[in-house]
């Protein structure tokens, strides 16, 4: 029988092994962290939980806790591998696999976030509730379990991004650090807004309330979003305002934070519901 391959794995033990004969001193790090296992899973795993463990819940706990989500959900395994692909890809400080992996706190927040998710699903939502407050102390990013997010996301540096009960992350966006995708009041139900496949926000945006951003829309960094967004729509401002077409299909994948095309163009036509 062929042993089934995973190219994504050969490369991050491939960058691991050269880092360690590169670094002396990471040596011990990159072994007991990358070289010693056997899948991406594992090292997930055990990276995810020496950085989450605490008093009342040490990392041998975690580790099997997030490995049997791992084990038990496909979707969990696939969704990682996209994410790391998408912060290969579009971050040009990131030059291996690895890097997101062992480096960056948007990655792991994002994948410690899907275990949580997968709690919440299997009903163990006190534990889901227990493990979001323990990564928001740790790596400064606070995503309730029940929110939806899709794959390919890329979290850019990632501090003090908060995300709501109710809010939806489609497919392959990117968010920089400091967005807010939140309630505008005490109002229960679907109360958080859904943002599309596509989708770019900029650093330290807010987006407020149960409005749909549509997909390949761009939102300004700074900007406070208190209606729906058109798809493809460049807006920004305080309380934010068309000012463009974004030119791209998916903003997200070209990262380009400039408001080219027409600028005052107005509403741009919406292209249908977004990935949800």
């Amino acid at each position: 029988m062929t042993t089934p391959t995973d190219p994504v794995w050969d490369a991050v033990r491939r960058e691991a092994a050269a880092s360690a004969a590169d670094e002396p001193l990471l040596a011990s790090f990159l072994h007991m962290t990358v070289l010693r296992h056997r899948t991406l899973e594992a090292v997930l795993s055990f990276h995810l939980s020496t950085k989450l463990a605490t008093s009342v819940m040490d990392s041998r706990a975690l580790m099997e806790l997030i490995d049997e989500a791992l084990q038990q959900d496909n979707a969990l395994r696939a969704a990682m591998r996209a994410d790391m692909e998408a912060c290969y890809v579009r971050d040009p400080a990131c030059d291996a696999y690895s890097t997101p992996l062992l480096y960056y706190k948007g990655f792991h927040a994002l994948q410690a976030y899907r275990v949580t998710h997968w709690l919440w699903g299997q009903g163990r939502k006190t534990l889901a509730l227990f493990l979001q407050n323990r990564i928001s102390e740790v790596m400064g990013v606070d995503i309730h379990p029940a929110a939806q997010i899709g794959c390919g996301v890329m979290l850019d540096h990632a501090t003090g991004f908060v995300v709501g009960e109710t809010a939806v992350i489609g497919n392959n966006v990117s968010i920089l650090q400091g967005v807010t995708l939140g309630g505008t009041g005490k109002e229960s139900g679907d109360r958080h807004p859904k943002i599309g496949d596509g989708v770019l926000i900029g650093a330290n945006a807010t987006v407020l309330g149960n409005i749909r951003v549509g997909e390949g829309a761009k939102i300004g960094a700074g900007s406070v979003v208190l209606a729906p967004v058109p798809a493809h729509a460049t807006v920004a401002g305080v309380p934010a305002k068309v000012v463009g077409n974004t030119g791209h299909d998916a903003p997200a994948l070209s990262m380009d934070q400039h408001f080219d095309g027409d600028e005052g163009c107005g509403v741009c036509p919406v292209r249908g519901p977004q990935h949800g």
